[in-house]
């Protein structure tokens, strides 16, 4: 369990993945030594890791969201063979553990086999069905994020943390350029540590840290580089995490994901093409949680005429980091 201190620093994070310690102190009250200090107690316990990744559109790759019926007895075999796959990320036990959930990018177009990986999946004596739906479109409020685990931030704070970075409004988002060669001991080192200061990134390219500093500010902002922040929420107390099926009219949908995103206990939420058409990922503390969140904030959101959920058994992947033993753990193919 974490304090309201601990709380503001992983939110703060959230929002500004880079902000300096001292930044972050000045919103949460403390001391930059106290932010620092805690940060870093939090990441070598594996419950927090800011990562820089490419945005998978560089590469032409669209995000698919599969569901992967496995024998029981095969089905450790086959997740972690998913698990070490650089496309795959998001991945998780469900359903009593003979379903894979998990985020997998891929080209939309057929010929280039979006579908691939279910049909070699099927290939496998584990593997008893899949199922593909591409992710349409994420729903998020500017600078939404999870924070159930602890008080969030005021707007005030959230203002200060942003001064200096503006979301693109929407039908504005920038075209991602693919990085360059030289870019790639850059992008390796942000992969396992997106906080990495300019001074050590300089030491690991050869660089200036006025180089660095300039070559991160453009790839931000042409939308190739962007920074993430996994959290394990079991760690921080939040036993039950739950994927929603949900339907919904196409003239709903729009105003039912945006409705869902704004509860706290919700994770994600976003538009598929698929048998579903919204999905979301909502993190709750256990049963009875969960139960209050779908007779209260799911019962009262418009537009919802049915669902099916699956509850997460075991948590295999995030954006970029293995779960092992209960800890965020760097992988270098992730």
């Amino acid at each position: 369990m974490i304090d309201a201190v601990d709380s503001h620093i992983l939110h703060s994070l959230q929002v500004a993945p880079r902000a300096p310690f001292r930044l972050i102190g000045e919103v949460a009250g403390v001391s930059e030594q106290t932010v620092a200090r805690r940060f870093q107690a939090l990441r070598r316990r594996g419950v927090v890791r800011v990562m820089g990744l490419v945005n998978p559109e560089v590469h032409g790759q669209a995000a698919w969201i599969a569901r992967i019926t496995c024998r029981p007895d095969r089905v450790d075999a086959v997740a972690e063979a998913l698990t070490r796959r650089p496309d795959v990320s998001y991945a998780h036990l469900a359903s009593g553990g003979a379903e894979i959930i998990c985020t997998i990018n891929a080209p939309i177009a057929e010929d280039h086999g979006p579908d691939l990986l279910p049909r070699r999946l099927q290939r496998s004596s584990g593997v008893l069905g899949g199922d593909m739906s591409l992710l349409l479109h994420p729903f998020s409020a500017p600078w939404a994020h999870w924070t159930g685990f602890g008080p969030p931030l005021g707007e005030e704070a959230v203002t200060l943390l942003t001064a200096h970075h503006t979301p693109p409004a929407p039908g504005q988002r920038p075209t991602p350029l693919p990085p360059k060669e030289e870019d790639a001991p850059l992008l390796a080192a942000l992969a396992e540590d997106g906080r990495a200061s300019y001074a050590r990134l300089a030491q690991l390219t050869g660089w200036s840290t006025h180089r660095v500093a300039r070559r991160l500010e453009t790839l931000e902002e042409s939308g190739t580089l962007y920074f993430d922040v996994d959290l394990l929420s079991q760690r921080l107390g939040w036993n039950l995490q739950a994927t929603l099926w949900l339907r919904t009219a196409p003239a709903s949908l729009h105003g039912a994901g945006s409705a869902l995103v704004h509860h706290p206990e919700v994770a994600f939420a976003g538009a598929l093409a698929g048998e579903h058409n919204l999905m979301a990922i909502v993190i709750c503390t256990d049963a009875h949680d969960f139960y209050r969140f779908l007779t209260t904030r799911l019962a009262t959101t418009p537009g919802i005429d049915a669902y099916t959920v699956s509850i997460r058994v075991r948590q295999l992947k995030q954006a970029a980091s293995l779960i092992t033993q209960g800890r965020l753990v760097h992988w270098p193919g992730g």
